[in-house]
């Protein structure tokens, strides 16, 4: 049975000083690691994180995934990697260099690999540029943050994006990132356990009440990390569109709840009851495998919760690959080359 991997991270081992490059700044760089197989990313002077071999190396990750019986690891950048709020001629440059170790990755192995870009959306106009510039290049689409500098994801300016990725046949991957409140709660590791969840229901929320979905029914979307607290929430939310619609409806007279099934989760929940409870609201055609590999936080044990909650053949089809199949827009025998 064909597993496709819908959620993992890359980055090259080599990338430049992009700091030193442009005289400033504070861009990611790799060092080397006091330990064997381990480098450290740094921002500017500082330490961001320590990551493994298996963040780089090709066939360490084909060899991890193999004992997990997965075959396909869609693959995107890092979100500290968007660079959003930098100047823009560094964040295409930044952008371009990282898109093009992904496709020379995916066309060394596109049995193994798919390509997500990603594009300065500091900038409509770039954005475009490089996401045209990636989908001749092999992506199959891209991956965005779930705020743009502070703005949500349904601001005008940011529609002809969204058209394009309509147009281009692109997938979209809504990843949380820059989580809003962080400041205020940094103890506990709580912007990544309470904010990331909230990030990517900001993102859904505001994309349904917008009228986006509406506008771009063609639009393929996946929001990761299960949804978010979007699908936990959804009762409130539809609650609010009944009550006050002064408030919430003000762009888009469709009930939230009407929108399930016309976007695409990862099935990334950490626990086997909530993948059972999202299962029967989105449908397992839309949901696809993730683990956010090769990340502690991430549910690295592929296929776990599918396997526990006992779904039907035809489920667990859907829920290893078919799902992913449709959102990316590729038969299976895209990977069978």
């Amino acid at each position: 049975m064909l597993r496709i991997d819908c959620h993992t991270h890359i980055l090259p081992r080599e990338m430049p000083k992009w700091t030193e490059r442009f005289g400033g700044g504070k861009y990611i760089h790799l060092e080397p690691s006091e330990r064997a197989g381990f480098a450290r990313m740094m921002q500017g002077s500082q330490i961001f994180r320590e990551i493994g071999e298996n963040c780089w190396d090709a066939e360490v990750r084909k060899r991890e995934y193999a004992a997990l019986e997965t075959q396909v690891q869609v693959v995107c950048t890092i979100p500290v990697m968007f660079n959003y709020d930098a100047p823009l001629a560094h964040a295409q440059d930044i952008a371009g260099f990282l898109n093009d170790h992904i496709s020379a990755l995916v066309a060394n192995d596109p049995r193994h690999y798919a390509g997500l870009c990603t594009v300065p959306m500091q900038d409509t106009d770039a954005a475009i540029r490089e996401l045209e510039r990636a989908k001749d290049a092999g992506h199959l689409g891209v991956q965005i943050g779930s705020n743009i500098n502070g703005l949500n994801l349904s601001e005008e300016r940011f529609f002809p994006f969204f058209e394009a990725c309509q147009r281009l046949g692109m997938a979209v991957m809504i990843h949380p990132w820059d989580m809003m409140g962080k400041e205020q709660m940094e103890k506990y590791w709580l912007p990544w356990l309470v904010g990331m969840p909230a990030e990517t229901a900001r993102a859904a929320s505001s994309m349904i009440f917008s009228g986006l979905l509406e506008r771009l029914p063609n639009l393929r979307v996946m929001f990761s990390h299960a949804g978010g607290s979007f699908l936990t929430t959804l009762g409130r939310f539809e609650h609010g569109f009944n009550c006050r619609p002064d408030l919430v409806a003000v762009d888009n007279d469709v009930n939230p709840r009407d929108y399930l099934g016309s976007f695409w989760i990862d099935s990334i929940t950490h626990d086997a009851d909530l993948l059972e409870y999202v299962l029967k609201l989105q449908g397992a055609n839309r949901i696809c495998m993730g683990s956010d590999y090769p990340f502690p936080l991430g549910d690295l044990e592929l296929g776990a919760y599918m396997l526990d909650i006992a779904v039907e053949e035809d489920q667990l089809n859907q829920l290893f690959s078919g799902a992913a199949l449709e959102w990316l827009g590729v038969p299976a025998s895209h990977f069978e080359s």
